[in-house]
Formats: C-alpha cells, structure tokens, sequence
C-alpha cells in the first residue's frame, strides 16, 4: 500500500530506531540510516543516509548534493587525519544508491503493489555498553514495517513475511557474506565509535546534571492530587527516575513521559503521580544519573499555612482602622477651630 506522507514517515522509521538504550552506565553507540524512496519530491531526495553518534547526527549524504558531508564540528578532525576519508565515504554512498532503486522495484513487484510512493530503510549499528559488553545490529524496512533482520549469532537473516524469505534464503546462501557482517558489527564498527568519541570527547563524553523541580495540581472533583516531577538539561541521555513512596519504587498511579532532546544537546524528561494529599510526606522523586555524585531525593512541596497571613490582614485592618479614626478626629478638630470664631463673630 503507497504511502501517504514520505517526510512524515522518515521521521517516525528514526524516531523508532533511536528509540532508548538499555539503562545503567552510559552506552555509547553508532548507527547509520538509509533511506530510500520511490518518488522523490524537492523537499525529500531519492536516497539519504545519516549517521548518528549515540543521538547526535554527525554525518549525511543524500542524492541530490551527491556528497557525504561533517555535521558537527569535530568531524573535521577525521578530513585532517585522513584527507581521503570524505571522498571515499562519498563513492560508497553513491554506489549505493543504484542497489536501493532496484530494491524498491523488487519488493514492489514481490508484494504486487502498484506504482505509487514506497520507502525502503537499511537501519544498522553497534554499541559499546556500560558493562563493557557490545551489541550490533543489521536491519531492512519497507513501507513503515521490518523486512528481514540480521542475527549475528548464528550468522543467519530473520525474514518477517514470506516475502522477506525470498531475501533470507538469498543471503543465507553465502556465509562469508553474513561473515563479513558480524565482523563489520563487532570489529570495524567499534573501532571507528571509538575513534568518533574521541574526536567528539568534548561533546559525546561530557555530564550534565539536571534539574529537578516538582509541581502539584488539585483535582476538585476528588480532591486528589497531581505532582509532576520535571527533569531538563541533563546529559548524558540515559536517567533513572521514579516516584517512591517510604523509599520503594511506587508504579501505581505513576505516568512517565520520554526522554527528549533540547535544543542545546541536552535532554529532559517528566513523570507524574497522583496521590491522596493526606500521604503527600511519603512520597520522593528519586533521580540518578552519571552527573550525580549521588542521587537525588526532591520531596513533595507542603502547602504554606495561611495562619500568617491571615493574622497579617488582621493586623493591617486594625491599623487602617486606627489611621482612619485618626484622621476624621484630626478634622474634626480643625472643623472646630474655624467655625469658632465664626460663632463669636456672629454674637457681636
């Protein structure tokens, strides 16, 4: 079935695939994405690829500029290591973009489709865990949905239909092939994750501690309320946070948002909880992450009695009251000090 909205698409197919890493220590990976579609608009190219440092894009090619381009500053760094780096990662790229065509006309023609806007996406990538443990991946898209997935333990291809098997039994039939995957994965790709943090160490490798901050909403309807607790401008990505109710993780009536970029670099992230105000003192916002030397505990905010206040009112009204007496007093002298020589006046 053609696709209504190519950009739209795009997004969401990165979106995806960017989606959280595993918690713990920060994971550091790379990954690449390309995209290709079927009819390209001016706004969209028929192929482009991106490449991203853990969520930072640092790299792109597309079709129309015909050039493998530094998206971030210290991508310069490798043109001055290596001068020939950005023309031969440009003559891969350009290869690949015959291969996508025909890959599009295939599946169409697989799944009986006709003509009309289809994507065709090749997600792969490796990653450097926090235990010191690595992770890869190799895998296809078309039209929205996974096609076919590599498993680098076994050395075979997953496909997600029928149609996808025609591909399995393809590249299944040549074990270097799927060879040369797993040690791309494991070996070259983590070389060169390496390689890019330490260009971008400044940046990729920095921490940012965030800033916590709780706010409360009444419910009038029950009374109950609402307490979001609010975390922005940390980096790196990966944050633990939770509500806990006398020192336990507490889910139940817990609502989390995502973790998502500022404009900065940074991130920020949200989760609220809805509670009786009667146990407002047993509940936390618990925060851990990488820029904390220890966890943060934020109590809920007890209202502020009006008892002050209202004593301050009373206060005021007494001595508005006194001013006011004060004054009609202060005319009412004066009143009698002009109209008695008047009087006198009027008796002579």
């Amino acid at each position: 079935m053609a696709l209504r909205s190519a950009p739209l698409l795009l997004l969401v197919l990165v979106a995806v695939a960017l989606r959280e890493s595993c918690c713990g220590t920060s994971p550091h990976s790379l990954k690449y994405f390309i995209t290709a579609i079927s009819e390209p608009t001016q706004g969209l190219p028929h192929f482009v690829s991106m490449g991203f440092v853990d969520d930072q894009l640092f790299s792109s090619y597309d079709s129309n500029s015909q050039r493998e381009k530094p998206r971030v500053p210290w991508m310069e760094k490798v043109g001055k290591e290596n001068p020939q780096y950005w023309d031969t990662q440009t003559q891969i790229l350009h290869g690949q973009e015959e291969p996508f065509r025909e890959s599009l006309e295939n599946l169409r023609s697989r799944y009986n489709q006709s003509e009309g806007l289809h994507v065709i996406q090749w997600m792969y990538g490796c990653e450097l865990r926090g235990d010191g443990s690595k992770g890869g991946f190799h895998q296809f898209g078309y039209d929205g949905r996974t096609f076919i997935t590599f498993d680098k333990e076994t050395l075979t291809w997953v496909a997600s239909d029928p149609q996808a098997q025609i591909t399995q039994r393809k590249w299944d039939a040549f074990p270097r092939f799927n060879q040369g995957k797993k040690f791309y994965l494991e070996k070259i790709c983590i070389k060169w994750l390496e390689k890019f943090l330490s260009y971008g160490n400044e940046t990729l490798l920095r921490t940012e501690p965030p800033v916590v901050t709780v706010t409360k909403r009444t419910e009038a309807e029950d009374g109950m309320e609402t307490h979001v607790c609010r975390m922005d401008g940390f980096y790196p990505r990966e944050i633990d946070a939770s509500w806990r109710r006398d020192g336990e993780v507490w889910e139940e009536e817990t609502f989390h948002g995502s973790v998502a970029p500022n404009s900065n670099g940074t991130y920020h992230y949200w989760l609220s909880i809805r509670i009786d105000p009667k146990e407002r003192g047993r509940y936390r916002c618990h925060v851990e992450h990488d820029s904390l030397q220890e966890s943060l505990d934020v109590a809920l905010k007890e209202p502020k009695s009006n008892l002050g206040l209202i004593i301050g009112c009373v206060v005021t009204a007494l001595v508005l009251v006194g001013l006011i007496a004060g004054i009609l007093v202060f005319f009412k002298r004066r009143q009698n000090d002009y109209n008695a020589p008047l009087r006198s006046n009027q008796a002579i």
